[in-house]
Parts: C-alpha cells; sequence; structure tokens
C-alpha cells in the first residue's frame, strides 16, 4: 500500500454550544488539515497522486468553505447575527469540534473522488483529531 500525504493551514473562529470549559465562548484558530491518500497501484507516473493536483483540489476545498470562516452548528443562536452583519460562516450539523471537522473533511473530498485513508486536524500544535474509514 503506498500513502501520501500533505498538509494545509487555515484560520477559523468558532464555538462549542454547552461546552463547560472556555471553547463556549467564540475564539479563533490556526489549524492544520492533514490529508492522507492511498493507493494499492501507483499511476503511471509512479505516484499516488501528484502532489500539486492534490494541493489545489484540498485548498480549493478549504478555502471555499472554512479558511477565514466562523464555523458554527446550526443550533448556534450567533450564527444568525453573524450572517446579518454579513460574516462569512460556516454551518456544521453539530458542535464544530476537530473531531466533526476531520470527518467533515474527509467525506467531501471522498466524494469528490479523491482516494482519502485519513484525514488529522490540529487544532492547535499539540491537539489532533482524526477520521478514518
Amino acid at each position: 500500500m503506498y500513502k501520501i500525504k500533505k498538509t494545509f493551514n487555515l484560520a477559523y473562529g468558532h464555538r462549542l454550544l454547552n461546552h463547560k470549559g472556555k471553547c463556549k465562548n467564540l475564539h479563533g484558530h490556526n489549524g492544520v488539515v492533514e490529508v492522507t491518500l492511498k493507493a494499492e497501484k501507483l499511476s503511471k507516473e509512479k505516484m499516488v497522486m501528484d502532489f500539486s493536483a492534490l494541493g489545489t483540489a484540498v485548498k480549493t476545498w478549504l478555502d471555499i468553505n472554512l479558511d477565514h470562516k466562523v464555523i458554527l452548528s446550526k443550533k448556534d443562536p450567533l450564527l444568525k447575527i453573524l450572517r446579518k452583519e454579513n460574516q462569512a460562516c460556516f454551518e456544521t450539523d453539530l458542535n464544530p469540534t476537530a473531531e466533526i471537522l476531520a470527518e467533515l473533511i474527509f467525506k467531501s473530498l471522498k466524494r469528490s473522488g479523491l482516494k482519502i485513508d485519513e484525514v488529522a486536524f490540529w487544532e492547535t500544535p499539540t491537539s489532533m483529531a482524526s477520521y478514518r474509514i
């Protein structure tokens, strides 16, 4: 099995509804997303995928959906207020934890046809959640 990994940086804000700790408050992160692809065979170019093509595909998705956005649960009352003020928001079905964001990115990229093995979402330099099937 062959694997490749590429990392991406993004800035975002979020908060967690009904959280007992300080993450109940709106705050921001400079996150890192690691995308791992896998393949049993290499392409005719002897690659799992060209790193440049992978970079373009993932960065485009992140830029459109998450980078420099406020990521909130659809149940968050702040969502309506921020949208009224023309703030860029991304809505999640559940609280936007690192675990939920890793799963969201994984499933979105998988639907786009990439041979995703795993997505790791680093919320801080010491805190990471990952998702794989």
